[in-house]
């Protein structure tokens, strides 16, 4: 038996006047997920309990992989900073450093938040955006570390205070930052490198180019998502199967690490609408064919669309997952004759009307190929009908263990 959790982050949605008070999953023409939904078990599934705030990817695709956020979960970053290779000490608290746009009002508390990616700014540009405030902010207890795109991490060493509060700045677009600034005694130190990295950034050369090129400059880091170093049971113990981790962000792929599972880098791959789909694709196949069970492949695009209101890339984005990953997975299923179960879900709501993720049920479906008889010819792929059968997974860590044990 094979297994595919194909994650679309973010994708769930509520109806908007735009699409004719559809959801993004309604509008979408997604003919493999819907002829598997006639098939399939479909519900709702509690990814982010209510007590968790804010409800992040970190929660809820800790939760879809089945492990139970209210006992692995120390935070957002440190799970990126392993997949970047970062080693972690027990008194090191790891936090993410977006590079965002802030106005340019002269106070940066009068500053509002313009674009928390700096325009999707490039990987290359922006880790020598990161180097440069390295050797200009950094400390004997203070370290940056550059990722990809806009997302990258500082460690704070020997901590024992954990006296910080942040924002996460995609929950802020266009709005004045004064009462999102980090609070407690080391949120206000790191306040203050905010504002010396916006000084340091004004006139940067990449910033002058973008600026000539009609793009956001990255004007500030914006340091959130706070964490220790985690400590997970292996994939493999816990589901007894071999696992893999396919994503283009540091925060999924880290996930997969330190549940020790495979997490390959695939080339092409951006964690937004332009990323290279069929080599995720690929490498799932290419995982399968080398005795694999478990892939987990995960798609950051409909989420971006949803923060940045892209509402026709948001339909696109679930599109490509079903024209250009699922159909080529399913093909491959068919040819190899391996009996298959795939598990289409989103991690968490990122609704286009108010850009940011919410803590309600998203609509999962399992598929078994074994099951041959139609359950409904009229089934589909989406939030209303996920919510019309009355199946509700209160507990969504646990859906894993279903899908995989069922």
């Amino acid at each position: 038996m094979k297994y595919l959790v194909l994650l679309g982050d973010g994708m769930a949605d509520y109806p908007i006047k735009e699409l004719g008070d559809l959801t993004p999953l309604q509008k979408a023409d997604k003919p493999f997920m819907d002829n598997l939904a006639k098939y399939s078990e479909i519900g709702l599934a509690k990814t982010v309990p209510d007590h968790l705030n804010p409800p992040g990817s970190d929660i809820a695709n800790m939760s879809v992989m089945g492990y139970n956020p209210d006992v692995y979960y120390t935070g957002r970053s440190p799970l990126e900073a392993v997949s970047m290779g970062i080693e972690l000490a027990d008194d090191d608290i790891a936090i993410r450093c977006n590079l965002v746009t802030l106005s340019d009002e002269e106070k940066y508390e009068d500053t509002t938040m313009v674009d928390y990616s700096s325009d999707e700014i490039s990987t290359e540009e922006s880790r020598e955006l990161i180097k440069y405030l390295d050797e200009n902010l950094s400390t004997d207890t203070i370290k940056f570390y550059p990722g990809i795109s806009y997302r990258h991490c500082v460690v704070l060493k020997n901590q024992k205070n954990e006296d910080m509060k942040f924002t996460p700045p995609h929950d802020i677009s266009g709005r004045k930052i004064a009462e999102y600034t980090p609070k407690g005694e080391i949120g206000l130190v790191l306040f203050e490198i905010m504002k010396k990295s916006r000084e340091l950034l004004a006139n940067h050369p990449i910033n002058k180019k973008r600026i000539e090129k009609g793009l956001h400059p990255a004007t500030s880091a914006w340091l959130w998502g706070q964490g220790r170093r985690p400590s997970f049971d292996s994939f493999e113990s816990m589901y007894n199967l071999k696992g893999c981790v396919i994503s283009a962000v540091d925060l999924v792929k880290g996930l997969g690490m330190c549940a020790r599972m495979e997490a390959p880098e695939i080339p092409g791959t951006t964690g937004n609408i332009h990323t290279n789909f069929e080599a995720k694709a690929d490498a799932a196949i290419e995982f399968y064919k080398k005795g694999g069970e478990f892939v987990y492949l995960h798609v950051e695009a409909p989420d971006e669309c949803g923060h940045r209101h892209e509402v026709e890339n948001k339909v696109k984005a679930i599109e490509y997952l079903d024209s250009r990953i699922l159909s080529r997975i399913i093909a491959y299923f068919k040819e190899s004759g391996d009996d298959y179960k795939i598990l289409v879900m989103p991690d968490h709501p990122t609704p286009l009307s108010i850009m940011t993720h919410t803590h309600e049920p998203v609509p999962y479906m399992i598929y078994d190929s074994r099951v041959k008889k139609m359950i409904d010819e009229s089934a589909t792929y989406c939030e209303a009908y996920a919510k019309n059968t009355g199946i509700y997974r209160a507990k969504g860590y646990e859906l894993i263990g279903h899908f995989i044990g069922n």
